[in-house]
């Protein structure tokens, strides 16, 4: 079952699409209202979802007038900051989102980010971050030189 969150982020991507403008303007409580939410859930999708890594920029200026700004960059994300991540150490909820990530950039398949996925909650109880890190790096490894 898809959340709340998932249906705003498709929203604003939608709008993004349809948008002549490499960005759109929107007021928060206008989109709460929208959706029948508090503004802090909007909040929580742009810092989630609309991130550098992700490929966007999140301007706000709050107030009557106030407006949020989503930016679609159009350079490339920074896969040193990716690669770092893996590196070191992964928390439960940033590996959604690096898959995600790793997808849209065509990196790996939506099936081998499901089974990453389904491979890192199996092993959950037993991952501390550094763990989830270094699991989560030889799953993209091993499906690299698979393809080869």
């Amino acid at each position: 079952m898809r959340s709340l969150s998932d249906f705003i982020e498709k929203h604003i991507l939608e709008l993004l699409n349809e948008s002549q403008k490499d960005y759109i303007e929107l007021q928060r409580r206008q989109l709460a209202e929208t959706f029948r939410c508090v503004p802090s859930q909007i909040n929580y999708v742009l810092q989630t979802r609309f991130t550098p890594e992700r490929g966007f920029i999140v301007e706000s200026r709050r107030g009557g007038g106030g407006y949020i700004r989503i930016v679609r960059l159009y350079e490339e994300p920074d896969w040193e900051l990716v690669k770092a991540k893996l590196k070191t150490r992964v928390k439960r909820d940033e590996v959604q989102p690096i898959l995600n990530l790793l997808v849209e950039e065509e990196i790996i398949q939506p099936d081998e980010a499901r089974l990453i996925d389904l491979i890192i909650k199996t092993e959950e109880e037993n991952l501390d971050d550094r763990l989830r890190a270094m699991l989560f790096r030889s799953l993209v490894v091993l499906l690299e030189n698979v393809r080869r």
